[in-house]
């Protein structure tokens, strides 16, 4: 198939970035959205211009390094699908694609299509762990995890962190990754010691980079593993639950 890009260029954070077109031609249908821009930037690199800067590691829908806006949807409109699983057969011959970074204030560009991510760094910094005795190993089956918080743990922990939610956001609202990043740790009894103070901490260190969130639902949309909504208001029934506390104990002291 024969296509034509629009893809956004930029040489670093402090520079004006513009709209580029380029001819994506002889594209297989069988080929991922990620190895057309390899071909793509080949042939950028064989006419002696600058490939096309933009993320990408496991291309296994794993790591959530590769995530773009492709015609204005985070990761194209395939739902529940990651760039690099997203394949050139989901286009027709002739489209036109439109590509371009996340857009948020917390991710400034840093090239092309790469973004800095590390706020969510930052957030899982703040309290995505959990203090344990790390003597010998347990019996597996050494502290009961009811099945219902075993599932709804996992899912959360579905996450890869790629920022597809934010970006997809009006407000760039962070609160579905922490909500998901927190929900895998404070449903399970091995995350219930620090659940309130691991809930203050990250949410707190959320709203350093990213806008509130008003329920528009574009996140859970977006997120290509489909990671429920439900667990933002986990998140702020246990925010509220855990300054609850603080003022209580204030009220101690």
């Amino acid at each position: 198939m024969d296509l034509t890009l629009k893809v956004w260029r930029q040489n670093g954070p402090d520079k004006p970035g513009e709209f580029k077109e380029y001819e994506a031609k002889g594209i297989s249908e069988e080929a991922s959205f990620l190895e057309m821009l390899d071909i793509v930037n080949e042939r950028i690199v064989e006419s002696g211009g600058v490939p096309i800067e933009f993320d990408h590691d496991c291309r296994e829908g794993i790591c959530g390094t590769c995530g773009v806006m492709i015609n204005g949807h985070p990761h194209g409109n395939q739902k529940g699908t990651a760039t690099c699983q997203l394949h050139m057969r989901k286009f027709n011959d002739g489209d036109r694609i439109v590509i371009e970074p996340w857009r948020a204030t917390g991710m400034p560009v840093v090239q092309d299509l790469i973004v800095d991510r590390s706020a969510l760094d930052r957030i899982i910094e703040a309290g995505g762990y959990i203090s344990v005795d790390t003597g010998g190993t347990p019996d597996a089956n050494l502290i009961p995890v009811p099945k219902e918080a075993a599932d709804a743990s996992m899912d959360a922990a579905a996450c890869i962190g790629c920022a597809a939610c934010i970006a997809a956001c009006p407000n760039s609202a962070g609160q579905l990754f922490t909500a998901a990043k927190l929900a895998h740790l404070n449903l399970l009894p091995q995350g219930q010691p620090e659940r309130y103070d691991r809930t203050i901490a990250m949410v707190e260190k959320m709203e350093e980079f990213f806008g509130s969130c008003t329920n528009h639902g574009e996140c859970e949309e977006a997120c290509p593993k489909s990671i429920s909504i439900n667990n933002i208001a986990f998140m702020n029934r246990d925010y509220l639950v855990a300054k609850f506390k603080d003022r209580r104990k204030a009220g101690q002291t």
